[in-house]
C-alpha cells in the first residue's frame, strides 16, 4: 500500500471516531441534564422520562457506533487501497 494513502487512511480513521462522537457526546450530556431537571420538577414523572431518556441515550449513541465503523473499514478494509 502506498504510504500516502496509509497515512490518509489513518488521519481519516482519527477524525471519523472524533467528529461523530463531538455531536454524540453534547447531545447526551444535554440530555441527561433536561431528563434531571424534569424529574426534579416532577417526581412522579419519573419512570416516562427514564424511559424516554434511554431510548435517545441509545439512539445517540448509534451515531457514533457509526463514526467507528467508518473509521475500522479505513483501517482494515481499506476501499482505497
Amino acid at each position: 500500500m502506498d504510504p500516502i494513502v496509509a497515512a490518509a487512511s489513518v488521519l481519516a480513521a482519527a477524525l471519523a471516531v472524533g467528529l461523530a462522537s463531538i455531536g454524540p457526546g453534547i447531545g447526551q450530556g444535554n440530555a441527561a441534564a433536561q431528563a434531571v431537571e424534569g424529574i426534579a420538577r416532577q417526581p412522579e414523572a419519573e419512570g416516562k422520562i427514564r424511559g424516554t431518556l434511554l431510548l435517545s441515550l441509545a439512539f445517540m449513541e448509534a451515531l457514533t457506533i457509526y463514526g467507528l465503523v467508518v473509521a475500522l473499514v479505513l483501517l482494515f478494509a481499506n476501499p482505497f487501497a
